[in-house]
């Protein structure tokens, strides 16, 4: 990989900034825009040592942190963070003004994107056993039982969630980064986490964001190792497993609940015909940038899906 240099830090921002839109969108993946502009790798490498060195501050093994954070490509990685929080902050008033003006509309572009994600996920899985479609079927079946068994909303995050989940769903959400596949917005969403985090970007609640982020990197330090180890070890059923959570948390991206307050599924009734367009331009979107991420590094699905092996 070819290191960063200075005339290159203006176009990093952008690209950060790309990814920081895609990011605040349940179902897009900052790691398919990544893959888009050729970064994917270089970002993957900056993560893993972070990821290792936050951990090893974490043992107090300061020495061994100092040295993995000299193997991070800050040139790059800074810049990139940059435009990833500029999009964040920028972005995330208008998305949490959408949804309250147009909920359905919005729903179905989000369950578009969503429908999207789980076809270029689908890609990555080597091949698929007996064993790994069970594993698929029966997360998705769980997952949107489970749902439904909540009985409302609070999925899509209509309550106020307690101060312990804000840190709690920045550490799972942050692991969906090294994934192109699967969104970390998605997973708020299905935590029910997706609008009150939106809600304090887009407030400036610095007490809320800043304990989200303390949650994201806690989460860097701590699963994303174990998450690597399990894609190198498992990586197909992981995968499998990761997908059938995609389809199952679908229910909550239903743009006609059964009640106001409901994740039961009722049937179509308002915006039908413009809801419908944009899920569909919505997952052809999602697919639109995998298949440009492929041809624009000249490589497969397969070769996608190599990078989260190793």
């Amino acid at each position: 990989m070819k290191p960063s240099t200075l005339p290159e830090v203006p176009w990093t921002v952008l690209r950060g900034f790309a990814m920081g839109a895609a990011d605040l969108v349940p179902g897009v993946s900052g790691g398919t825009i990544a893959l888009v502009f050729g970064i994917y790798r270089r970002l993957i490498a900056a993560v893993r040592f972070g990821s290792i060195a936050l951990g090893r501050f974490v043992k107090l093994d300061l020495r061994g942190g100092v040295a993995s954070l000299r193997q991070v490509e800050w040139i790059f990685l800074l810049p990139l963070i940059g435009g990833i929080l500029t999009a964040v902050l920028t972005l995330a008033g208008p998305i949490e003004h959408a949804l309250e003006t147009y909920p359905v509309q919005m729903a179905g572009l989000f369950l578009g994107l969503v429908l999207g994600s789980v076809v270029v996920a689908l890609g990555l899985v080597d091949s698929f056993t007996g064993r790994r479609w069970a594993v698929l079927v029966g997360v998705a079946v769980m997952v949107f039982i489970g749902l439904g068994l909540g009985g409302g909303k609070e999925a899509a995050g209509v309550t106020e969630p307690p101060l312990w989940a804000y840190p709690a769903a920045g550490a799972i959400a942050i692991c969906a980064m090294i994934l192109p596949g699967i969104s970390g917005s998605f997973l708020l969403v299905m935590m029910g986490m997706y609008q009150p985090v939106l809600a304090a970007v887009a407030n400036r609640d610095w007490g809320i964001v800043a304990i989200f982020a303390l949650g994201c990197v806690v989460g860097l330090a701590l699963f994303s190792q174990v998450l690597h180890w399990a894609l190198h070890h498992h990586y197909d059923l992981v995968m499998a497993a990761l997908i059938g959570l995609m389809l199952g948390s679908l229910r909550v991206l239903w743009p006609w609940p059964g009640g106001a307050a409901s994740t039961d599924l009722g049937a179509p009734t308002d915006f039908i015909a413009i809801t419908v367009g944009l899920a569909v331009a919505a997952c052809a979107l999602v697919i639109g940038f995998n298949e440009l991420a492929k041809r624009l590094e000249h490589r497969s699905t397969l070769d996608e899906a190599q990078d989260l092996r190793v």
